[in-house]
């Protein structure tokens, strides 16, 4: 009893479509027609790709305890590659395209409209792609109606990875060098100082610990009155200022010994706010495509098609349904 109705339904189905097939034709027709003209009134545009891995280390190690794990030969992992995606996304990215290639103009975004960023950042958006891959690469999309032009930004994009890295670590590096510098030169000032005063008293005749011990020994073995006299003058300054002395060639031994360890921290620090670093190793470079990517024009068509087709379909079985209402009710 189900079968016989399902073949009923089927039978009128079929009934349906052949009544209606004119108008069926009509409703798939339009909808060919005019996908085909919209589809050629789209602006093709032009991909180009560039794909590049990120570098695990970011700057030069002056201890043997940092980065052990990460020379500057090595490539990224997921965390590097998240990274990278996030700066390639950024607006320090982005402004300069835009404003390299005056994308505002490109896109037909008025500077006089209240939404042009809105409008801007979507239009980016839609041209520009940043995604990681399965080998944990990143692939840089480049859309524009411009062959060359779309390679060209690819290709600078890929350029503003070390640039905009760079100033974006020195934001944070420089402040830690100048903070070391300042406690370096303050450090070398305390040195300096106390070797001046070392110096001074050393002109009025202070002797260092091991040759002062000799003076009392050379007071027996002089002479003549008069040496003898000079001695004991020079003994009397000694025992004056010697513990001050003492105390002098202890604190310039410590700032020597502190200065000494603090250089490799200090040479890091330099070395991380003034060195540049590529932060990328390029796989690929983008190139200027010889065929367009969007539109497809036949996958347009061919869904267009099929859509006015269905769409006729409906249309034309609830206006049957509603003539079937309207008799039942008459």
């Amino acid at each position: 009893m189900e079968n016989n109705n399902l073949t009923d339904q089927r039978n009128a189905l079929l009934i349906f479509l052949w009544n209606q097939r004119k108008s069926l034709i009509y409703f798939t027709s339009a909808a060919a027609i005019i996908s085909i003209i919209v589809s050629f009134l789209i602006t093709p545009l032009f991909l180009s790709t560039a794909i590049v891995f990120p570098a695990a280390s970011s700057n030069v190690s002056f201890s043997e305890q940092r980065n052990v794990k990460a020379a500057a030969m090595d490539f990224g992992e997921e965390e590097q590659a998240e990274q990278l995606v996030q700066i390639l996304s950024s607006s320090r990215i982005r402004d300069r395209i835009v404003q390299k290639y005056d994308l505002m103009k490109a896109y037909d975004i008025s500077k006089t409209d209240p939404n042009k960023y809105y409008k801007l950042n979507k239009a980016y958006i839609e041209h520009f792609t940043f995604s990681r891959t399965r080998y944990g690469s990143i692939q840089i999309d480049v859309l524009d109606e411009n062959p060359k032009q779309a390679a060209a930004m690819a290709n600078d994009i890929v350029e503003l990875i070390d640039t905009v890295k760079n100033q974006m670590i020195r934001e944070r590096t420089i402040p830690a060098f100048q903070i070391n510098l300042r406690k370096k030169q303050q450090m070398e000032q305390d040195r300096d100082s106390i070797l001046k005063r070392l110096e001074d008293l050393a002109q009025i005749g202070v002797l260092p610990n091991d040759a002062r011990a000799t003076l009392y020994q050379a007071l027996v073995d002089a002479k003549n009155p008069q040496e003898k006299d000079e001695i004991r003058k020079k003994i009397e300054i000694n025992n004056k200022f010697g513990s001050v002395y003492d105390g002098l060639e202890y604190q310039r031994n410590e700032k020597i010994v502190k200065i000494e360890d603090f250089k490799v921290s200090y040479e890091q620090a330099e070395s991380d706010a003034n060195a540049n670093f590529s932060h990328k190793f390029v796989v690929e470079k983008a190139v200027v495509a010889d065929r367009k990517e969007k539109p497809k024009r036949m996958i347009i068509v061919l869904v267009s098609t099929i859509g006015g087709f269905l769409f006729g379909l409906f249309f034309l079985l609830i206006k049957e349904r509603i003539n079937e209402l309207k008799q039942e009710a008459a």
